[in-house]
């Protein structure tokens, strides 16, 4: 595919664009850590991954664009990056290169995530697990009480089918949960246990993202983010934490009504999630296309 060339005024306009898009998340952060203050749903997107807001505010327009003007030869500096006569562009030979491991990886889960039937039955109950038999194990948000008590935490979880698929949220599961759910996930099941149903398999689409960066632009990365961010939301909404305080109504998923929610916001998610990695995988492709 042929390059496109963005004049200085046009790319620093789209610079500007996303760093605006991005302060409205991370301005927050940064004050509430400036003051030893934390947010249980809003901090995870800054503290749960390796990209910080820093990183994130600074834009990449991605393989195949060309940015011109005398501002564009900063960047001749950043890694996987490259200059020549037409302007400075993302080197995707060395990026490949370097990086063959992450790109290899990152489109083997993509493309068998997107292939898999969503499924639809694990109610959020993960965030349960992690909060089983508190009474010995004590909570991962140790400033957060159970809504229900622990007992009643508990009582769900007993009465409940643990089905959780991914291994990056079954891991902080409590040793007694462990055992209780249909799954044993591990890191090297990943990639065969990845489903489109799954929140945190959702969520994790900004991380892919981000770790693809400079390859993939900054726009595709924010759209990733965004979601992560309102997934976040519901996920903690249907947590067995109380979040009153932060202005969250509870899904109350140990409720007939509270699963019909969980289910209703989840396919919508599962959906739009599908888009956005057909995406991701679609501007992979076309990104190597030239390596």
């Amino acid at each position: 595919m042929p390059d496109r060339f963005l004049s200085e005024e046009e790319w620093q306009d789209l610079q500007r664009k996303h760093q605006e898009r991005v302060t409205v998340f991370a301005a927050p952060y940064l004050d509430r850590r400036s003051r030893g203050a934390k947010h249980p749903v809003e901090d995870f997107l800054f503290t749960y991954y390796n990209q910080k807001p820093g990183q994130l505010l600074r834009w990449h327009p991605g393989a195949g664009i060309v940015l011109r003007g005398a501002a564009a030869a900063e960047r001749a500096g950043w890694k996987y990056y490259l200059a020549d006569d037409d302007g400075v562009r993302v080197d995707t030979q060395r990026f490949a290169d370097e990086r063959r491991e992450a790109l290899d990886f990152a489109r083997v889960i993509l493309a068998r995530t997107a292939a898999r039937p969503a499924q639809f039955g694990c109610f959020g109950l993960h965030e349960w697990a992690m909060a089983y038999r508190s009474a010995v194990n004590g909570v991962r948000h140790e400033y957060l009480q159970l809504r229900l008590g622990a007992g009643g935490t508990d009582d769900v979880v007993e009465a409940s089918r643990l089905r959780c698929t991914h291994f990056d949220a079954f891991r902080f599961y409590t040793p007694e949960a462990g055992p209780l759910n249909e799954h044993a996930p591990t890191r090297q099941t990943q990639r065969d246990l990845e489903q489109p149903g799954c929140l945190h398999a959702n969520m994790d689409l900004y991380k892919w993202a981000y770790k693809l960066t400079p390859l993939l632009s900054s726009d595709v990365v924010m759209d990733c983010f965004e979601l992560s961010w309102r997934i976040r939301r519901m996920d903690m909404r249907a947590s067995p934490y109380d979040l009153a305080a932060w202005g969250y109504s509870p899904i109350a998923i140990e409720t007939a009504a509270g699963k019909a929610e969980y289910v209703r916001l989840q396919r919508g998610f599962a959906e739009e999630s599908q888009l956005l990695r057909g995406r991701l995988l679609h501007d992979l492709e076309h990104a190597l296309t030239t390596v």
